[in-house]
């Protein structure tokens, strides 16, 4: 089965022969994959009245456990975004009622971000609904196929993940 890649490396190979373009043949579909997701996401989260971010957020939240809360700085952490962000993010979220604020009883001066019953509810029902898309997208990969495959892109994304800052 011919894809929209074996198309564009054929063209390269006919084009630019001195070049090896055989890159393009691993990293182009996984950034066709990419924009794929990205879409199947904002339609699972928008089934629930949810943005991107909101279910970053909320699922950060959700995957602490009881009590599901956490502090600004853990939560930076986690979603990768930068202080006032999620100052922000924050604010949103609680004047949605899916999280308050709380304060720290390890630190006079510190928060804990919790999620409410309705945050918790919301973040349930977007991760089934992202995980039937993400099913979708796998489509007639077999089990042991997808387990390659995780862990050919674990192999590749792993040196990423573990630099520093």
């Amino acid at each position: 089965m011919e894809d929209e890649v074996d198309r564009l490396v054929a063209a390269w190979r006919r084009e630019r022969p001195d070049l090896d373009v055989e890159p393009l043949e691993v990293l182009s579909r996984v950034s066709r994959l990419a924009r794929h997701l990205d879409r199947a996401r904002r339609l699972a989260f928008a089934e629930v009245g949810l943005e991107p971010w909101e279910f970053d957020v909320l699922t950060s939240l959700r995957r602490t456990g009881e009590p599901y809360q956490l502090s600004p700085g853990q939560l930076l952490t986690q979603t990768l975004v930068t202080s006032g962000t999620m100052t922000n993010r924050i604010d949103r979220l609680a004047k949605k009622g899916f999280v308050e604020r709380l304060p720290d009883p390890t630190d006079r001066r510190g928060v804990l971000v919790r999620l409410t019953p309705d945050g918790r509810d919301r973040a349930d029902r977007a991760l089934a609904a992202l995980l039937d898309q993400e099913r979708s997208i796998l489509g007639d990969l077999t089990a042991p196929q997808r387990a390659e495959l995780a862990a050919l892109l674990r192999n590749l994304t792993a040196p990423f993940d573990n630099l520093p800052g």
